[in-house]
């Protein structure tokens, strides 16, 4: 029964965990509101190019993301 328990409290965990932007894959960037397929590859391309995002904000540099984006997200997004 606990192990059914801490199964149980581990996966409502990782449901509500925020999407690290700066590690984030493309299938985990994909579940934030607003980012599709196309987006996901930017900002991991973006990351690529001009190493991690040094704030939550900094997420308007990458084409496809607005600050409405980042609004509808805020509660879900890490750094």
């Amino acid at each position: 029964m606990l192990k059914i328990f801490v199964s149980f409290v581990v996966l409502v965990g990782f449901m509500f965990a925020g999407v690290n932007i700066n590690k984030a894959t493309q299938k985990e960037l994909i579940k934030l509101k607003g980012i599709g397929i196309v987006t996901a590859d930017a900002i991991i391309e973006y990351r690529k190019n001009h190493g991690d995002f040094k704030s939550v904000d900094d997420l308007v540099k990458v084409k496809g993301v607005g600050s409405k984006t980042i609004e509808k997200n805020i509660d879900n997004i890490e750094l």
